[in-house]
């Protein structure tokens, strides 16, 4: 589970990189929501380059394993985002939670999501 840590603290040094890319160039010209989405399917391509380097060098042994992978990257990913920003970012609950309004245009969860299934996605188009 070390490794599997390694890889998610990259995941997570990408985020943040792709983050402040966000809120240093294009996001100030697009709205806050496009700014949003794009920057999500920028973490997409990246965690997804990630996950699968990570399932070709270590392939889970089964389906299952691949899913326990994929829980393990989602919980941290979630348990991070909450923790971090309501502790250290100061942001309430109320506003943590929009983010998971995919009818509002937050793709937020479907990143998540991806975490959690990349690992099966990856692990069955191996060969």
């Amino acid at each position: 589970m070390l490794k599997a840590l390694g890889a998610w603290l990259l995941m997570l040094l990408l985020a943040i990189a792709n983050g402040a890319a966000r809120d240093l160039c294009y996001g100030q010209y697009l709205g806050e929501l496009t700014a949003h989405q794009l920057s999500t399917i920028i973490a997409a391509v990246l965690l997804g380059g990630v996950m699968r380097a990570y399932v070709r060098r270590y392939p889970p042994p089964s389906r299952a394993a691949a899913l326990l992978l994929g829980l393990f990257w989602a919980g941290l990913t979630v348990t991070f985002e909450f923790t971090f920003f309501h502790v250290v970012g100061g942001r309430s609950w109320k506003e943590l939670f929009a983010s998971y309004q995919l009818n509002e245009g937050q793709l937020w969860p479907l990143l998540v999501l991806w975490i959690l299934l990349a690992p099966i996605i990856f692990s069955r188009h191996r060969h």
